[in-house]
């Protein structure tokens, strides 16, 4: 099958499952599609309904099946390498920070994910919990459809500088069984057991079972950094067609797990400083979703949603039980010749514990919130075919900062088949986490004041904490030169507002816990703003029928301001030097002959200057190579030898400065995968 994973060509994920619900089976070579037919492919994350290339006015990567399986990844983070302006490092073990757009950090809080239309964004941190929630069997996943860039006109505050969304194949496409076996040096032992089938005419299913042992990397110092881990899994899906007009999906799943890391706590109140100390965490999860699909007409339908998630982390420092439930309900109508909406309703409740400790906790310890929202956007045919006007609006509400506003307009001009060019404002808001407002976080003493009285430094959430503001103005253009070519590239400036600071406070006396101190506060304020500017490009080369090459670059640059109020001189060097100002890649895939197919990928990352409040540290830059060969003796077995990183025999790609945790040294690794399907 050819490669599809940039430009053009990288559209074609949604395709291919049309191909394979109408049982032309999973796989189409693309070559036989021309220009026209690429551009009429559709996807989905953009507008919350399928949408024509040609009218897609936003940069978004589509990753399909076969792109994951020539990853040779084992985890969706490695997965996401692949998409330019996506940054993507591994902090340890079974934690990464992973951003578009700049803003990286381990709960990088302006990235949307979602697994399913179901958002997996945490309220806590206001991140994603990489580890638990989303390390289901890749072979389950149908494509992932990555925005970058706002989306917060039709999903909602958080979706600001990038969109992820996670789709997994209906039941009816993993009929049969499935058994995957792997072993390797870090990914130590794992498998996969699936069976799907039938259970009466229009209704399918799927069950499964996952795990695996991971072995722990390097510590800074070149020693064990204790940071390895092992989780189980189960889940199920069920699709069936409650009549011709009428759809349902059912999915779930339950995880257990351990896992570990080199944490900081403070002993006492007296402490200097936080002290180094292996933890082991148990975690958990559980989740249920179901989606009701009803069609009145080819011009009009519905889809309600609804999805309960528990997750419970036994974090020895910051032990956290959390309740989730979201609804959804949304319309799509063609309203006459040239116009096409899409409109819809959501509600969200949260509910959690979080019981805390001397080093960090939050005030009060448990807390409810809710989310209401609205959204409305139409899509007009200035010119059929040609030219197409997007404008929407989301008006949401939290408990946090009440109501607020996100408009978008976007333009998309196909002059031609071979070229498109489209433009956008949008403005996009992240609403406040629980850390922002709750957060106590006790740093160290910081020395003695009169009478010999310790003095702790401590950080403290903001109650009155506000939305941070973005207005993003984007440029994209699309292109095929010739049959075997195809580019596309996009431009941005970012300009942000309301960006989190720290500032100090006005010190008090305490005399618990004891001893008797001063605490000296920090707080979080909305001092900073900022703005941010990148070019992405990325092309797909089939130089031969049997070879395609795959490069992309991109550069970025972060450009943070105080205003003359705030007193804060860490926290705009830190977000400006998370983020490399260039990336570049390259992939391959090269059929030697029909069953065996060789797959490289090296990825370019230039140096981090990563300066924080609790260190001050430069990443050199690092090239990381990964290497599979595939082998496919019979026709439901795959053989596997893949090699990761070869270039060095280990390398740090962040240092997490806020001090959660003691970053580790990825590993030079390999593993060996069989996959038999019957």
């Amino acid at each position: 099958m050819a490669r599809c994973s940039l430009t053009v060509l990288l559209f074609c994920g949604p395709a291919l499952a049309q191909k394979s619900e109408r049982g032309t089976g999973a796989g189409v070579d693309l070559t036989t599609l021309n220009i026209e037919d690429l551009m009429n492919v559709k996807v989905t994350s953009a507008s919350k309904k399928e949408q024509k290339l040609s009218r897609t006015a936003a940069a978004i990567f589509v990753i399909t099946e076969e792109d994951i399986r020539r990853s040779g990844a084992t985890n969706i983070p490695d997965v996401l390498r692949m998409v330019q302006g996506m940054n993507v490092a591994q902090i340890n073990g079974s934690t990464w920070a992973i951003s578009a757009r700049g803003f990286n950090q381990q709960f990088s809080n302006k990235l949307l994910v979602m697994i399913d239309g179901r958002v997996v964004y945490t309220s806590n941190f206001a991140g994603v919990f990489w580890d638990t929630i989303l390390d289901f069997p890749l072979e389950d996943i149908a494509r992932i459809e990555v925005i970058r860039g706002p989306g917060g006109t039709v999903w909602g505050a958080n979706a600001v500088d990038g969109v992820i969304n996670i789709l997994t194949k209906k039941a009816s496409e993993t009929r049969g069984g499935m058994v995957v076996a792997e072993g390797g040096n870090i990914d130590q032992e794992g498998g996969v057991v699936q069976y799907g089938g039938e259970v009466k005419q229009g209704t399918d299913y799927r069950v499964y079972a996952k795990y695996f042992n991971r072995a722990n990397l390097l510590d800074l110092n070149g020693q064990n950094g204790a940071d390895g881990w092992h989780q189980l899994r189960g889940g199920f899906r069920m699709d069936s067609a409650l009549s011709s007009k009428d759809s349902l999906m059912v999915e779930g799943d339950i995880v257990t797990g351990r896992e570990g890391e080199l944490g900081f706590v403070l002993p006492s109140v007296t402490s200097p400083g936080f002290l180094a100390e292996s933890e082991q965490i148990n975690l958990g999860n559980g989740s249920l979703e179901s989606v009701w699909n009803h069609v009145f007409s080819e011009r009009s339908d519905t889809s309600l949603q609804f999805s309960f998630d528990r997750h419970k982390r036994d974090d020895p420092q910051n032990p956290e039980t959390r309740d989730t439930l979201d609804i959804g309900f949304q319309h799509h109508i063609a309203l006459g010749a040239r116009q096409d909406v899409v409109w819809g309703m959501g509600y969200r409740y949260t509910t959690d514990l979080i019981l805390g400790s001397l080093t960090v906790a939050e005030n009060p310890a448990s807390s409810t919130h809710q989310v209401f929202d609205g959204f409305f956007q139409d899509e007009i045919a200035l010119v059929p075919d040609r030219l197409y006007l997007t404008g929407g609006m989301k008006l949401e509400h939290n408990d946090y900062t009440g109501f607020e506003f996100m408009p978008s307009i976007r333009l998309a001009w196909a002059p031609n088949a071979r070229h498109m060019l489209w433009l956008a404002v949008s403005r996009a808001l992240r609403a406040p986490s629980r850390n922002d407002t709750d957060l106590v976080l006790n740093i160290g003493d910081i020395g003695t004041g009169p009478g010999g009285v310790p003095e702790l430094l401590r950080l403290y959430g903001n109650p009155k904490y506000q939305d941070e503001r973005l207005i993003a103005y984007e440029l994209g253009y699309r292109t095929a030169l010739g049959n075997r070519i195809s580019i596309d590239l996009a431009a941005y400036y970012d300009d942000y507002d309301n960006l989190q600071t720290t500032e100090p406070g006005t010190p008090f006396a305490e005399s618990t816990p004891a001893p008797a101190h001063v605490v000296i506060p920090l707080m979080y304020e909305n001092l900073m703003h900022g703005e941010t500017h990148g070019l992405e490009i990325t092309a797909n080369w089939k130089v031969t029928d049997r070879w395609t090459l795959s490069p992309g670059y991109t550069f970025e640059q972060l450009h943070m301001h105080t205003d003359p109020s705030s007193a804060d001189t860490v926290t705009g060097p830190f977000v400006e030097g998370a983020v490399p100002d260039h990336t570049a890649q390259i992939r391959s895939h090269f059929d030697l002959r029909k069953s065996l197919a060789l797959d490289a990928a090296a990825y370019k990352v230039s140096q981090l200057n990563n300066q924080g409040p609790l260190s001050n540290v430069t990443i050199p830059a690092y090239t990381r190579l990964n290497v599979g060969l595939t082998w496919k003796p019979w026709e439901q077995t795959t053989l596997s030898l893949v090699g990761q990183n070869l270039l060095q025999d280990h390398h740090l790609e962040y240092e997490d400065v806020n001090g959660a945790l003691q970053s580790s040294q990825i590993r030079r690794s390999g593993y060996v995968k069989v996959t038999w399907r019957f």
